[in-house]
């Protein structure tokens, strides 16, 4: 279809026991954009990305990518998605270049396909020649530039990443962000990430979703949100969709 969405999120409930996650949220994702979900801790980011990512089923409502339903299509949404984990470690005693060579053989049997893969990851992760040295030896900032090397390295139609830049400092995160942002674009791939850093959905993202308590407050272009709020950033966005007044204090 010509206006087929890369995601669609439709009355999206998670429940684990009697807590529920997510209460019935609905969103989509275009083609192309980099989109945000921003929100608290626990505000149900992440579970709405395992979700989008096959790893979580829902307990109600619908998720597709790409006109794939995630749960029925599950094996086909797999082969068109990459999708990078806060929590994702590092292989301590491979080098890097080894990693990124063993992710491009897991994903592609051609070896001209490997081969181009791991050229792109490289490329992307821009270690120089310490993609060489063994990974125990890499600070967090560059083990995060390994495992984004291998999300976009494959050239997913969709990457799925949550927390990019979770536990790094500034220069760091800089870096990360500058990564996603050049290398889906050049690439074309679509990006939906999850953050509670308001600078970086800023910086990063066309359009975003607030999320807080499994309920999706807000949503549209930063740029829109900001004018139709009267804020002059993210940060004070989200202070007060979230409802929190200018000193912090909770109006909710």
């Amino acid at each position: 279809m010509m206006n087929q969405r890369a995601v669609e999120v439709k009355k999206l409930v998670k429940k684990y026991g009697s807590f529920v996650a997510l209460k019935g949220i609905s969103f989509d994702v275009e083609k192309g954009e980099i989109f945000g979900l921003l929100g608290p801790n626990g505000a149900g980011k992440t579970t709405t990305l395992r979700i989008i990512a096959t790893l979580l089923t829902p307990t109600s409502g619908t998720v597709k990518v790409f006109g794939l339903d995630v749960v029925s299509e599950a094996n086909k949404v797999r082969k068109i998605i990459s999708y990078l984990p806060e929590e994702a470690g590092a292989y301590k005693n491979i080098t890097g270049f080894e990693y990124l060579s063993m992710v491009a053989k897991i994903y592609f049997s051609n070896r001209k396909d490997q081969e181009e893969a791991l050229e792109l990851g490289i490329k992307i992760a821009n270690l120089g020649d310490k993609i060489h040295d063994k990974m125990k030896t890499y600070s967090k900032g560059m083990q995060r530039r390994i495992q984004v090397a291998r999300a976009l390295m494959v050239r997913p139609r969709l990457a799925i990443l949550d927390e990019p830049t979770s536990g790094l400092d500034v220069v760091q995160a800089m870096e990360i962000r500058n990564i996603v942002k050049r290398f889906s674009r050049e690439l074309g791939i679509t990006v939906i990430l999850s953050s509670h850093n308001t600078r970086e959905v800023e910086e990063l993202c066309d359009r975003i979703a607030i999320l807080d308590q499994g309920v999706l407050k807000e949503i549209g272009y930063v740029d829109e949100l900001l004018s139709r709020y009267e804020v002059k950033n993210v940060e004070e966005l989200f202070m007060k969709v979230i409802g929190f007044d200018q000193t912090g204090s909770s109006t909710r």
